[in-house]
């Protein structure tokens, strides 16, 4: 599950700061503003990466992309990607979770079956 969920991750990363530029377009924006908070939501989304596969961790990657759907009000072309963003999160942490155990299950299964020493 890490591995997939860091990979959704580190893909928003790079949206994030790509909907960072196209905001720094809009005139009532300040940029500092706008990069306070893409380098907030930036930095989030790279931490998120180390504790995805602690208790809250992907409760925080579902606010993540709440926020990031939210964002669809200052850049609207987000509404798009964060539905886009929040279908992988949901797929990751689905699928992520079912290889697990599908190691888990094959690891217990080598584990058990070790031939008999002669």
């Amino acid at each position: 599950m890490r591995t997939l969920c860091s990979s959704t991750l580190i893909g928003e990363f790079f949206v994030i700061g790509f909907a960072g530029l196209v905001a720094m377009k809009d005139p009532d924006l300040s940029m500092s503003a706008v990069w306070t908070v893409s380098g907030i939501a930036m930095l989030l989304s790279v931490l998120l990466c180390a504790v995805v596969t602690r208790p809250g961790g992907i409760a925080m990657g579902w606010a993540l992309q709440i926020a990031l759907i939210a964002s669809g009000f200052i850049v609207p072309s987000m509404f798009v990607l964060g539905a886009i963003f929040a279908a992988l999160w949901w797929a990751s942490v689905h699928y992520g979770r079912k290889i697990d155990e599908a190691k888990a299950r094959f690891a217990a299964q080598a584990g058990s079956s070790t031939p008999d020493a002669v």
